[in-house]
């Protein structure tokens, strides 16, 4: 298990921990955030570069890349707030260095580019960032989900090619950092609506469900569950998931809300349980707030059944991710670690998406909301040998 130990801080904890993070080194930072509706991205870059400018860093070189979005349908606050966002957002880091735009869902007209080809080119712009910098910190806050799974699993697997090496998450000195501005029941009231007709996949997590030789193979799936996101689930499952599938749904719990999973099973009674007759032994509980249980959780339970249908030949593990941002988090770095680096294992990891066209909020609830600000280290001098980083 990569995280065995592991860092993860909240609210008031993140300040001392960004303050010995920094202390009397030199920084060449990127920070990679969303250039969306959601206004939590203005609450952790303020913190962020708050504290950074309060530590003893040298800053050696500091570059924001703002990550845009194409063919989404949104109403005019929402756009309203969009350029709102851009502008804050530049003005705050402007003391530290230039802001970069990328473009994810982008494609040349000329040319019929899939979503997945198209997710696969916003990463690629991404990852040619990467080289000279210490320091990366990845802001999911304003991304949708399927974007920052990409940004994710893509900068994990070029800063840990090696998982099995020694020591593999020092990563050679660069430290990789998820915020994340968590705030459940916001994330419940944001509607995605209108989901494409066209999967998405996560790239590097396609082979499973695509390549033939591998469609024998039995299918175990992973649904992660959030409110919402039936129509989503059911597409997914109507064009990737054979009707044998083992399915083993994820609900959040514990939650701050105690009702919020039994919600939640009898939002998707129909569509999983009435009609694919899934036993309720199957259900994997998570810990809404707590990506590293989720992790543990998931990453147990797919090492369980590769190991059981080993004798089958080979089997297909299928995650779906549709809940809030930090039991996403967790779902990402389980299938991170389960993804083989050997061509000749048994196994293969796949993450399946419909992205929504349409999203719909009130931009009144987001600026009312509270966030509590989550930051993971997931690489860098915190896993250096011999140290151990625990912590709740």
């Amino acid at each position: 298990m990569l995280w065995q130990h592991y860092v993860l801080r909240r609210g008031p904890e993140i300040h001392p921990t960004w303050e010995m993070l920094y202390e009397s080194r030199t920084v060449n930072l990127l920070y990679i955030t969303g250039c969306g509706f959601d206004v939590r991205n203005q609450v952790v870059m303020k913190e962020f570069v708050q504290s950074l400018r309060e530590s003893s860093a040298t800053i050696g070189t500091a570059k924001l890349l703002l990550i845009g979005f194409s063919g989404y349908q949104l109403d005019q606050p929402l756009r309203d707030q969009t350029a709102i966002n851009e502008r804050v957002m530049r003005e705050m880091f402007s003391e530290l260095g230039p802001p970069i735009s990328v473009v994810f869902g982008s494609s040349n007209s000329a040319d019929d580019v899939s979503a997945s080809a198209a997710m696969r080119q916003g990463l690629e712009e991404v990852l040619r960032h990467l080289p000279g910098a210490t320091d990366v910190v990845l802001d999911v806050s304003s991304l949708p989900r399927v974007v920052y799974l990409s940004l994710l699993t893509g900068i994990l697997s070029s800063l840990v090619p090696a998982k099995a090496a020694p020591n593999a998450l020092y990563a050679q000195g660069v430290t990789f950092q998820i915020l994340a501005a968590e705030d459940a029941a916001l994330d419940s009231k944001i509607q995605s609506e209108d989901p494409s007709n066209d999967l998405i996949y996560i790239p590097g997590f396609s082979g499973a469900l695509q390549a033939e030789s591998f469609q024998d193979w039995p299918l175990v799936w992973f649904p992660v569950l959030g409110e919402g996101k039936a129509s989503q689930l059911e597409k997914v499952m109507n064009q990737v998931i054979p009707s044998n599938a083992e399915i083993c749904p994820v609900l959040p719990h514990p939650s701050r809300d105690p009702r919020r999973a039994d919600r939640l099973l009898e939002q998707y009674r129909e569509v999983l349980f009435d009609t694919r007759q899934t036993p309720t032994v199957n259900i994997l509980l998570a810990h809404e707030g707590h990506p590293f249980e989720t992790y543990r959780q998931l990453l147990g339970a797919m090492i369980r059944y590769q190991k059981s249908m080993s004798i089958m030949g080979g089997c297909r593990l299928v995650v779906t991710p549709l809940a809030s941002k930090l039991i996403t988090i967790g779902a990402g770095l389980a299938c991170f670690e389960m993804q083989p680096t050997d061509r000749a294992a048994s196994y293969r990891v796949a993450i399946p998406y419909v992205e929504p066209t349409r999203y719909v909020a009130s931009v009144q609830d987001m600026k009312r909301s509270r966030p509590e600000i989550a930051a993971l280290i997931l690489t860098g001098h915190a896993y250096d040998e011999g140290t151990s980083t625990s912590q709740a």
